[in-house]
């Protein structure tokens, strides 16, 4: 993913979006803010968005809904979301969020060690991922028909070889391992000193 990827920070009091904005100001990241739920969702469909802040309780288009609609579009479900609520936690929210693959259910007032410390993690780790699937990607353009190269130059197709091995991967190798040979003899407990 592009070096210029962005944190989303969404919250109908912009009181709050330049309080968050200022906590997560050591980690360097660039910050997009919106202060609606439908401002949050162009931010996030026009991309390079590597987290988002989303506030659950917001007039229209509340945090919940923005992240039912982005976990339905292929190229965003897997953005990591970061909750705010300035209320207790319900087991209705939690249960929810769960459901919907959010990575976190912060309560207002935040604490900005801890904030900046999910924030830096989820980013790093969503980074990776989709540098990960860049090269996977780019893999499978180069090998569209899953043929690749074995040693000496020879193209080989990963087959498996016995109907056992079929969910394995094609390089996958297994071994089989007898519980006892035949005709082997029962070990026998050592005699105690």
């Amino acid at each position: 993913m592009p070096s210029h990827s962005k944190v989303l920070v969404v919250d109908d009091h912009e009181d709050y979006l330049f309080a968050l904005e200022s906590a997560l100001a050591p980690l360097g990241y660039e910050t997009t803010c919106a202060t609606n739920g439908d401002d949050a969702l162009k931010e996030i469909l026009r991309g390079h968005i590597a987290v988002a802040l989303l506030d659950v309780r917001m007039p229209g288009v509340d945090g919940l809904d923005v992240v039912r609609y982005v976990r339905g579009v292929e190229q965003t479900q897997l953005l990591p979301i970061i909750l705010l609520t300035g209320f207790d936690v319900s087991q209705e929210l939690s249960a929810t969020a769960l459901r919907l693959g959010v990575a976190d259910i912060v309560v207002k007032p935040v604490d900005p060690w801890a904030l900046r410390t999910k924030v830096r993690y989820l980013y790093d780790t969503y980074q990776r991922l989709r540098a990960l699937q860049a090269e996977v990607d780019g893999y499978r353009s180069q090998h569209p028909d899953g043929v690749r190269p074995a040693a000496g130059g020879q193209a080989r197709r990963g087959v498996p070889k016995t109907p056992s091995d079929a969910s394995a991967p094609p390089d996958a190798v297994q071994v089989r391992v007898p519980s006892q040979p035949q005709g082997a003899a029962r070990r026998r407990p050592l005699p105690k000193d």
